[in-house]
């Protein structure tokens, strides 16, 4: 059942940005390739020229050949590295010809650098020479541009972190020296003010990277991250290293001693003569119990239900052919098979830091209701707690859903699993659907004593007798209306208020035809874009909790839970490849961890 709400017409907006420049190669001239020529041979005598002071311990290839814009502080790069070289105990040899991308040529260097390359700088062969020389153990470091490059070659991709987007005008900004355990960043303080040109990326790499520096977006004008913006970062590489940094734009940059110093560690890190931590930046350990994951236990299978239970959606014909546009990384699972499917699930869901799942449940007696022990059961030995989505089934009244939370208290209210909220006197938690179908809700009176019931709107005029409200659209937190107005509604009259975030939303294998509303996920732009707004006090109203849409639902391609990365070919399937910068299988938890984020970041600002 696809599930379409009035909200779902708002589509999200996107900001104005600054193309990428690749178009510019066309206008460079020879004249221009002449003098950058014979500004390099005045640094260094001639491409390729080394320079050196007394004995040096290793080596260090700069390359700075353009195909796009070309950066004008580049002889100024050369220059510095020049004399970092020189006055700790390194050569660097500077050139802009790629043939030196092989194996022999590659050999004599222990690090890299990628200085403001631009556009296609390498062929095929000496892609792959490069790629082997940094998986056998070599270190590669790209500085400002380096990310505006080799945009057709998927491990370069994976190599820099994260492709240039866009870029607003040259001003100062605040930089957050998140880790400063790092050889690059160890003289820094915890924050530094200084002017560059600010690069906005068309994926965040944080998930995949160990972040160094960020931006503080609210210091300056232009930033299109979603208030999470990596701009420094390193991580492992095969068997080799890559470290990259935004920083570096300015000529005057390469005399600045800070910056300096931190292109000095960078280069001894990559070289690999010191040593720092530069796995994944860690999620605090545990889950939060105010991130809640709406939880579908409605599918089914022929060898365990029966036959096919909503798989078969839009009429399709499962197992290779199902009613989503994502495939599951499980294939067509079946709700009840609680050992596999299900107990994978818990896994995935503490994986993703979320400490409750809000079972989607269908009434007394429902095919949902006789899985709900199980379910309860495989989330307990996770430690993942269980509250509940009243959804509209049929003959559903004011006081049928007040009879059905008093027996699932009954039943179910002592299960080690069951939800309970200790900032809210223990009480269960049950979000209702569609709940303004129904106009009178006085029986919900009998049970919100010992229970909080949210009602699914933002119309502050329709939640009498409810605790709270929460809005379940995939589609409306992009633009998050009337968030705010509902957030300082039910903090000035002691209320819940639940926004809900969505990765995406894609409904049109299960509703053939439909082509809107939709919500494209831009390799996770559009989840970060949400959960950003539910976190602005300024836009999402300070939530309660935060409810997100969905852990598992195929239909409406809002899932979070992993897909497959090689699906079923020939029915047009969709992957999260792209997602925060991963590729293949490892795209395949990019939003199980990107939830663990931002649950984080959710726990630090309440």
């Amino acid at each position: 059942m696809s599930r379409l709400s009035l909200q779902r017409r708002l589509s999200a907006r996107r900001r104005p940005s600054v193309p990428r420049r690749r178009s510019l190669l066309r206008r460079l001239t020879t004249a221009v390739a002449a003098v950058t020529a014979l500004t390099l041979a005045a640094l260094l005598g001639a491409p390729g020229a080394q320079a050196r002071t007394g004995e040096a311990s290793f080596q260090v290839l700069v390359f700075s050949k353009t195909a796009g814009f070309r950066h004008d502080s580049i002889p100024a790069g050369i220059k510095a590295l020049t004399e970092l070289g020189a006055a700790n105990s390194f050569s660097v040899t500077a050139t802009e010809d790629a043939s030196v991308f092989s194996a022999a040529g590659l050999a004599p260097y222990k690090a890299v650098v990628f200085l403001s390359t631009t556009g296609d700088v390498l062929n095929t062969t000496q892609q792959n020479a490069f790629q082997t020389w940094i998986d056998s153990g070599g270190g590669y470091l790209g500085v400002h541009a380096a990310a505006d490059t080799e945009y057709d070659w998927p491990y370069y991709g994976q190599l820099v972190g994260a492709w240039f987007k866009s870029h607003p005008a040259i001003q100062q900004a605040k930089v957050v020296n998140e880790d400063r355990s790092h050889p690059a960043t160890a003289h820094l303080g915890p924050t530094w003010t200084r002017t560059d040109e600010w690069y906005n990326y068309r994926t965040n790499p944080r998930p995949g990277v160990r972040v160094l520096q960020s931006l503080d977006e609210s210091t300056y004008s232009g930033g299109e991250m979603s208030g999470d913006h990596p701009i420094t970062w390193c991580h492992p590489q095969g068997q080799g290293r890559a470290f990259y940094t935004g920083l570096g734009h300015t000529a005057e940059s390469y005399t600045d001693s800070n910056f300096r110093s931190l292109l000095l560690g960078a280069v001894r890190w990559t070289a690999g003569t010191v040593t720092a931590n530069c796995g994944p930046t860690t999620t605090p350990a545990g889950t939060s119990s105010n991130v809640h994951l709406f939880y579908y236990p409605w599918y089914g299978t022929p060898q365990t239900a029966g036959s096919w239970r909503h798989w078969q959606q839009g009429g399709h014909t499962p197992p290779t052919d199902i009613g989503a546009d994502l495939y599951p990384a499980l294939g067509p699972y079946d709700s009840g098979d609680y050992a596999g499917a299900v107990a994978q699930h818990m896994r995935w869901i503490r994986q993703s830091g979320a400490g409750v799942l809000v079972y989607s449940w269908w009434g007394q007696g429902s095919y949902e209701d006789g899985l709900a022990q199980g379910v309860l059961d495989a989330a307990a030995r996770e430690g993942v707690k269980v509250a509940w989505h009243i959804e509209p089934y049929g003959g559903r009244t004011a006081a049928s859903v007040a009879a059905d939370i008093a027996s699932l208290d009954r039943r179910f209210g002592d299960h080690p699993a069951y939800y309970r909220s200790a900032e809210h006197g223990g009480k269960g938690a049950f979000y209702v659907f569609e709940s303004l179908r129904i106009t009178d809700w006085s029986a919900l009176d009998a049970v919100t004593g010992d229970n909080i019931v949210l009602a699914q709107t933002t119309d502050t005029s329709k939640i009498a007798h409810f605790s709270g409200m929460y809005t379940y659209d995939g589609i409306a937190g992009a633009t998050a209306p009337g968030w705010k107005q509902a957030g300082d509604y039910a903090r000035a009259n002691g209320l819940i208020w639940a926004p809900s975030v969505a990765p995406g939303y894609l409904d049109d294998r299960a509703v053939p035809g439909n082509t809107t509303p939709t919500l494209g996920r831009a390799a996770g732009a559009t989840y970060d874009k949400e959960w950003s707004n539910a976190l602005d006090p300024a836009i999402g109203g300070s939530p309660t909790w935060v409810s997100v849409t969905s852990f598992n639902e195929w239909h409406e391609g809002s899932s979070i839970e992993p897909a497959d990365a090689t699906p079923p070919a020939g029915h047009g399937y969709q992957t999260y490849d792209g997602a925060y910068g991963r590729t293949g299988a490892n795209a395949e938890t990019a939003y199980l961890d990107r939830t663990a984020y931002w649950a984080a970041r959710f726990e630090q600002a309440r």
